[in-house]
């Protein structure tokens, strides 16, 4: 988590939002259809757009995936040697 992202990621909004997202979503990743675990913002979050609701509470900009399908979102294009992935903070991890 970015320094800058941590007081927003650690609120009560934000808690709130991504827990009735999640029941929204029935827990399922939007894009695989498997146990979703991370509320994704689509639009992703700045600086600059941080303390903006429309943009980081808004459901519309919000995607429940699995930790695979956000991988992708964040490092597809980055190769990663077979059995290794990368977490929520992007650090590799055995798979």
């Amino acid at each position: 988590m970015k320094p800058w992202a941590k007081s927003f990621y650690k609120s009560k909004a934000w808690r709130d939002c991504r827990d009735a997202y999640f029941i929204f979503r029935h827990g399922l990743c939007e894009r695989c259809g498997g146990p979703g675990k991370i509320v994704h913002h689509k639009i992703y979050l700045t600086p600059q757009n941080i303390n903006d609701p429309n943009v980081s509470l808004n459901w519309e900009n919000l995607e429940l995936l699995c930790q695979d399908c956000h991988n992708e979102e964040h490092h597809g294009n980055e190769a990663t040697v077979s059995g290794l992935m990368f977490d929520e903070n992007g650090n590799l991890v055995p798979r």
